[in-house]
């Protein structure tokens, strides 16, 4: 599709094959699962961890691209999409919750992120903000309550260990230091929920003046113990609605003569 001379080293995408606004899975699988709601899809690329299509939702045109697990792998998909014309991308993944009230299933929509994971420190100073575009965060909002899934937004930790890092055991009952705090101390200063990507995809688009955001499904909620895949397909629906929603967005902003989409606009 794209123009060869400029395919990316790790995705192999170029120009052309993918739409300014992009999904983010971490999981390759789930690029299936995402363009399951679209209305056309083509596979555009695939390499490595990264499995890229195109296709439109509602009309809107719209990619996926899976990143693997971890904000090295994400860094490299935002930094290779944006090389190719990406501008917006909304991370559609799963997650431990850490609030009781915090059911499997439900959906938690970043607003902004702790910036837990190392990638991020390698691009900016550790006081700079992972946060989220608000118009990002109001289209996913708005996606969630159209499709009438519950869901909660906050501040997310984005960690590097799914194990030690996220106050699990590691091999043979290994405690990282800290570990028997962590969850309290993230309670109390009202983080909604942990995973791996955000932080790292929020912080880049905003040193690159581009825009993210993410909404990722619970599937365990790490007070009560509860672990199911409930609900794999919520944050991919929201995000493909989303996007439709962020396209029209654009266009009100546009016609508006706004600088940016605000609420007085409305869709």
């Amino acid at each position: 599709m794209g123009d060869h001379t400029d395919r990316q080293y790790h995705l192999e995408v170029a120009p052309g094959d993918v739409a300014e606004t992009v999904l983010l899975p971490g999981d390759p699988a789930r690029v299936d699962v995402v363009t399951d709601y679209w209305d056309d899809a083509e596979m555009v690329a695939s390499h490595r961890e990264y499995r890229t299509a195109t296709g439109t939702y509602d009309g809107a045109p719209l990619s996926v691209t899976s990143t693997g697990i971890g904000s090295p792998s994400a860094s490299i998909a935002v930094e290779e999409l944006a090389r190719v014309g990406a501008e917006t991308f909304i991370r559609v993944g799963s997650c431990g919750a850490i609030h009781p009230e915090m059911a499997v299933g439900d959906l938690v929509i970043t607003t902004g992120a702790v910036r837990g994971e190392g990638t991020s420190d390698e691009y900016v100073r550790a006081e700079y903000p992972a946060v989220a575009d608000h118009a990002v965060v109001s289209a996913l909002i708005a996606a969630a309550e159209r499709l009438g899934y519950d869901y909660h937004c906050g501040v997310t930790l984005s960690t590097d260990s799914f194990y030690a890092g996220q106050a699990r055991p590691g091999f043979e009952g290994f405690e990282a230091p800290g570990s028997e705090t962590l969850l309290d101390d993230l309670r109390g200063a009202n983080v909604k929920n942990i995973e791996m990507e955000a932080s790292a995809v929020l912080t880049l688009a905003n040193v690159y003046g581009l825009r993210a955001g993410a909404v990722c499904t619970v599937f365990a909620n790490r007070t009560t113990g509860e672990f199911r895949t409930e609900g794999e397909g919520r944050a991919a629906e929201v995000g493909g609605l989303a996007a439709a929603l962020l396209h029209r967005m654009d266009e009100r902003r546009d016609e508006g003569g706004a600088d940016a989409w605000h609420a007085d606009l409305s869709l």
